[in-house]
């Protein structure tokens, strides 16, 4: 046969070989395994043999040293006119068919140590029924004198030869006869293991043998899917280990030898008796395209091949019967080889192309660049490729080509220079019409536009060769990766995308990290117009990656870089592209880059599909807002998710915002919660708005959330959760005054024409944000000045018939909310400076007109304060409840105008007259005054309240007018306490009534407590002196225990001069005088009051002088009444003696210590002195200073 010819069947020599073909033994081949080495021109890639006909018919052909007939053949090859070669596989089936097992096995060997493994071998070595056999001679032992053993000399072995330890038997194969039967109890022990384990296989195969009709079900019916036999499963288990061990996903490897405990995965052999191994998972894989066929219906045909095909010597080396599946087999796969090889050969010959290409356009542009236009360079249609060239190739200056194609070109240039032109123009048509994704990148110039580049040509006459050599003095270096970017200089936006896409990965780890942020631009507009998607794909991450904890500022340039990248790209690149980055970050153990992350989700909210938008986007920031633990990423997600609210347009969505609004208002951080309030609330609310549920659905909600609250705080109300929903609802205020604008009946007349009046700075209470501005929520400030203004005189003029949303707040709202602040305690001043901010608030927002006209008749309608029922108990129940001090501070105060004012003290002085004389709890009146009172600006307004209660005629209300200076006494100036506040106490108590005069007493501890003027503070130390040392007052129990009580409270911030010189003498003479008390539920009451006054005294610096001659007195004295009245008293008073006495103790100890410690420094600061200027007296080296250290000898 030809060189060249490839044999296209893999048929045996003998008839042997043939019936072990039939028998299924060694049916197994892949399309590569045949001829290998086919001749596929110059542009055909090497292969490693060529296969051929084994030249030998007979089964066997010994010689004188038994070399095999196929040996013989091999090493005959060149003796015959044509020089022909033997193939592997041949050679390989040669071999086994003679038993020359061990040759075999050296030849398996060394291929799989080449990479070229023979199935056939793999196949044979791996069965481990090929040794199993015991008995029979070989066809060639008998001629080579081989023993019956076979030609291994010892016991068969259960173990394949790919395991077998050659090493351990000698040549001769005689070994003593102890090992020998030691190795033959061995084999004979894992012999009856896998007889046994294959017994059980055969039984567990019988066991789900298929029935035939069942199978003529599967065949008939190709969608149902036979189910898997044990032996199936068992060999696909141990493929798919053997993938995973090696691809190195070894914890999934042991999980899956776990789940599969019956199975050894370490041994083929337990998968089933005598079946070979078949290729791996990869090489399946890769083959199952050659060897699928269609899904389609089929029938058998007979196949033959053609005679005239076939080599002319076919016949006379392979057997002439052969069955008609072997043959249809092997053309099949040989036809399969053919198609891989000319596949190859398409590929190599489309790569030289390409390369012809570059070489073309490379001449080009150097002919072009010679100093004159003698030469042109004609080409035509037909010879150049019009086709759109690859982005990669041919668009760039090769400097390494150039060189070469100079030294090319000197043969042929004469002694005048010349230039070309390159007639390109057919080419450029036909490519301008070309549509491509990225086709902006081509709207420039073309190269061959530019202007030529000239170069002054040497008029020289020197070879090709000494020119090359020549210039290969020039150090320049093409070969590595930076040196071929250097070389190929690119001429296009496409080769520049191209370059930057493989140069910025290795730009980037070596740039500073603090100016990283230079790099944005270059990697967003590659990433941008780059057309890889995989490179793409890398420069964003490279972006988000960037800088390892980016700050503010840096983060505000990737922002921006990504929004203009998104404006550039489109919404579907976007999502594709840059939300996979920042879902890889969402985790990042640096909350900056969560940071980044999160502001990244509301930057590219505009720019992303709205299904994306209302879901992934959603889902990603929910996710952080539950679970980050960084104060500011929560923030940022707040911020984030009300931008996400702005673009929305999902109804379905409406319940979980309103839960992500909870969620941020209820957060521990408190910058969240002011984020929540200032961007996430309005554009919330905007969107209900746009739904028509902010009435109907979302303020109701809330109001319903705090009813809750108020029935289950029987026990204790939950003031967290108050002030959660109460400040949402003073958020959705501005949007709720917008609602009632935009739907008013004048809202048709509202056009800006004219002079418009300008809006009052004051009108609107100060927006926490831009977005709770009405200004900004109506449209523009111009708008919403002509709204106000048909607002006003709709209210005044017009009524508010057909006004809905204003009827729902004048009927709904309003009158649930009052109902509200009348049920919950007074005294939680959390909750009513809450709902009093929320009530000034509202009625700044809608106005004067509609709080006169709507707010202030509901509040008074409900407070009944007319005088026929003071008396009446129906009338005091509202009085004494939150409604009071709420419509005092958050109603009455909004405006600051006389008749606003006058109604703020008509109404304070009625409340007060009212619950004096109903003889009420005062707690509505002090919450009121306690409100009112920490603004300085309605100071001089209480006080005139309570000179009207001081001057009243009612001892009752006089009294309550006493203890409501406490009240505002704190924060009040001295000046107005010295005018005002202590000439109205010296005229109460200069009055009849002893109750009157016992409730100025607090007043006036308030006053020892704040004011530093001397001659007030002796003013009221004089007052009270004449309280204690009066005998009128004596037998004041009542009064005792007001100024125990005032002198508890005061005594620890009170001037230390007051309470060393007055209270605590004067507090020994009531503990001694309590001593004296035969009333036993007297005495108790000032002993307790004494005990509380002590015990927060105790806290204060006391001399030893007082110690001694009151504090400890006192103590003593108190001690004696509670030893009989209260025993648990009176241990913790002994207590406290005795800490004092300790103190004393310790301070006579401190003193005398303190005297031998300063004859001590003295002593000391002498020695020091002469230790110093001993010092001062060394002047030379430092080896001299170190002597004086030194003990002398």
């Amino acid at each position: 046969m030809a060189a060249g010819n490839v044999n296209p069947f893999n048929v045996s020599d003998s008839e042997e070989e043939a019936e072990q073909r039939r028998d299924g033994v060694d049916t197994e081949r892949s399309p590569s395994d045949g001829a290998q080495g086919h001749s596929l021109g110059p542009f055909s890639p090497p292969a490693y043999s060529e296969p051929a006909p084994l030249l030998s018919s007979n089964r066997t052909s010994p010689n004188v040293d038994g070399i095999p007939a196929s040996a013989a053949a091999v090493a005959g090859i060149g003796g015959g006119g044509a020089e022909t070669r033997v193939s592997l596989d041949a050679i390989a089936a040669q071999l086994l068919r003679d038993q020359y097992i061990l040759t075999a096995l050296e030849l398996h060997t060394e291929l799989l140590e080449a990479g070229r493994e023979l199935p056939r071998l793999r196949d044979y070595f791996s069965n481990p029924g090929n040794f199993e056999r015991q008995s029979g001679t070989p066809p060639a032992s008998k001629e080579q004198g081989v023993g019956p053993g076979g030609p291994l000399n010892r016991a068969g072995s259960i173990s394949t030869l790919d395991s077998l330890d050659f090493a351990r038997y000698s040549d001769d194969g005689n070994r003593e006869s102890d090992e020998r039967v030691a190795v033959l109890e061995f084999e004979l022990r894992k012999a009856k293991e896998t007889i046994q384990a294959l017994r059980a296989n055969l039984t567990r195969a019988a066991e789900c043998e298929i029935p035939s009709q069942e199978r003529k079900n599967y065949k008939s019916s190709p969608e149902i899917q036979e189910p898997i036999r044990p032996l199936e499963k068992r060999a696909l288990n141990f493929l798919v280990n053997e993938y995973l061990l090696k691809n190195e996903y070894k914890l999934t490897s042991i999980t899956f030898s776990d789940e599969n405990d019956d199975q050894d995965f370490e041994l083929w052999d337990d998968v089933g008796l005598n079946i070979p191994k078949p290729p791996d998972l990869l090489q399946l894989y890769r083959n199952c395209g050659n060897s699928l066929s269609l899904h389609r219906e089929t029938v058998d045909v007979a196949v033959n091949v053609d005679p005239n095909d076939l080599p002319g010597d076919y016949f006379t080396q392979e057997p002439v019967l052969q069955t008609e599946a072997v043959q249809q087999q092997e053309v099949v796969q040989e036809l399969e080889y053919q198609i891989s090889i000319l596949n190859s050969e398409k590929q190599s010959l489309a790569e030289q192309i390409k390369k012809l290409q570059s070489d073309i356009q490379a001449l080009q542009r150097k002919v072009s660049s010679e100093p004159t236009s003698t030469v042109k360079l004609i080409q035509s249609k037909e010879d150049t490729p019009c086709g759109n060239p690859p982005l990669d190739n041919g668009q760039y200056l090769d400097i390494r080509g150039v060189t070469e194609m100079d030294s090319s070109s000197d043969a042929n240039t004469t002694e005048t220079s010349t230039t070309t032109t390159t007639a390109t123009t057919d080419c450029t048509e036909s490519t301008t019409t070309a549509t491509q994704p990225y086709s902006k990148l081509n709207s420039t110039q073309s190269p061959q536009g530019k202007t030529s580049v000239q170069f002054d040509q040497p008029n020289r006459k020197l070879s090709p060769a000494f020119h090359q050599a020549l210039l290969s003095f020039c150090r320049m270096s093409a070969d590595s990766r930076l040196g071929s970017e250097v070389s190929r200089i690119a001429d296009s936006e496409q080769s520049v995308m191209l370059m930057l896409g493989r140069c910025l990965p290795h730009i980037v780890p070596n740039v500073l990290l603090a100016k990283r942020e230079e790099l944005i631009p270059l990697i967003l507009c590659t990433a941008c117009l780059h057309p890889e998607p995989k490179e793409r794909d890398q420069l964003l991450h490279i972006l988000f990656n960037l800088i390892k904890r980016p700050d503010d500022e840096q983060r505000q340039m990737i922002l921006t870089g990504c929004v203009a990248f998104a404006q550039h790209v489109g919404p579907t690149r976007v999502e594709a592209e840059l939300l996979p980055q920042c879902w890889e970050q969402i985790n990042h153990k640096y909350p900056e880059r969560r940071l980044l992350v999160a502001e990244a989700c509301g930057a590219l909210a505009p720019y992303l599909p709205k299904e994306i938008r209302s879901s992934l986007v959603l889902s990603m920031l929910q996710q952080m807002l539950a679970e980050d633990k960084a104060d500011m990423v929560r923030e940022a997600v707040v911020k984030s998710l009300g931008i996400i609210m702005g673009y929305i347009d999902d109804p379905d969505k409406y319940s979980q915002g309103f839960e992500l609004m909870l969620l941020s208002l209820g957060d521990p951080s408190e910058r969240v919660v002011s984020a929540t309030h200032q961007v996430f609330i309005p554009a919330f609310a905007a969107w209900c708005t746009e739904l028509g549920n902010l009435q109907s659905q979302l303020i109701p909600s809330l109001l319903t959330r705090i009813e809750k609250l108020l029935k289950q705080g029987e026990y204790g109300l939950d003031e967290h959760k108050l002030h959660m929903y109460l400040s949402a609802l003073q958020s959705l205020i501005p949007s709720l005054f917008a609602v009632l604008l935009q739907n008013a009946p004048f809202t048709s007349r509202a056009k800006l024409q004219g002079d418009v009046p300008p809006i009052e700075v004051t009108r609107f209470p100060r927006p926490a944000s831009p977005l709770q501005d009405v200004a900004t929520i109506v449209g523009s400030r111009e708008q919403l000045a002509v709204l106000l203004q048909l607002h006003d005189h709709q209210l005044q003029h017009e009524g508010t018939t057909g006004w809905d949303s204003l009827l729902w707040v004048v009927n709904q709202f309003l009158p649930q909310l009052i109902d509200i602040i009348g049920r919950f305690n007074v005294a939680s001043s959390t909750c009513v400076h809450e709902f009093c901010r929320f009530f000034w608030r509202f009625c700044r927002t809608f106005g004067k007109i509609f709080t006169n006209t709507k707010v202030k008749p509901q509040f008074q309608e409900i407070l009944r304060l007319s005088e026929e029922n003071v008396d009446a108990s129906a009338g005091n129940g509202i009085l004494t409840k939150a409604t009071v001090p709420i419509y005092a501070t958050g109603v009455l105060t909004c405006y600051n105008q006389d008749e606003d004012r006058k109604l703020l003290v008509g109404f304070l002085e009625d409340v007060m007259t009212t619950l004096s004389l109903s003889h009420a709890p005062l707690d509505s009146l002090k919450a009121s005054f306690v409100e009112l009172g920490a603004n300085p600006v309605y100071h001089e307004l209480l006080l005139t309240v309570l000179w009207y209660g001081v001057v009243h005629t009612s001892a009752l209300v006089r009294c309550t007018a006493a203890r409501m200076f406490e009240l505002i006494l704190r924060g009040m100036s001295e000046a107005l306490i010295d005018k005002r506040v202590a000439p109205a106490l010296i005229t109460l108590c200069s009055g009849p009534e002893f109750s009157v005069r016992i409730s100025t007493i607090p007043a006036f501890g308030t006053i020892m407590e704040t004011v530093t003027q001397k001659e007030l503070l002796e003013r009221v130390k004089m007052q009270l002196a004449s309280f204690l040392e009066d005998p009128q007052y004596q037998d004041q129990h009542s009064l005792h225990m007001e100024i125990i009580k005032t002198f508890g409270r005061v005594g620890p911030n009170a001037e230390p001069r007051f309470r060393d010189e007055f209270v605590l003498p004067h507090l020994h003479k009531l503990a001694l005088c309590n001593n004296q008390q035969t009333v036993e539920s007297k005495r108790i009451d000032i002993a307790t009051q004494l005990f509380e006054a002590y015990s927060a005294l105790s806290c204060c610096f006391i001399s030893e002088e007082l110690m001694v001659n009151h504090f400890l007195p006192g103590l003593r004295c108190l001690r004696t009444d509670m030893e009989q009245l209260s025993p648990e008293h009176e241990v913790i008073l002994s207590s406290m003696i005795k800490e004092c006495e300790i103190k004393v103790e310790n301070k006579g100890i401190g003193e005398a210590q303190g005297s031998i410690s300063i004859a001590a420094s003295l002593v000391g600061e002498d020695a020091k002195t002469k230790f110093l200027s001993k010092m001062g007296q060394l002047t030379t080296s430092g080896a001299m200073l170190a002597n004086v250290f030194q003990r002398k000898k």
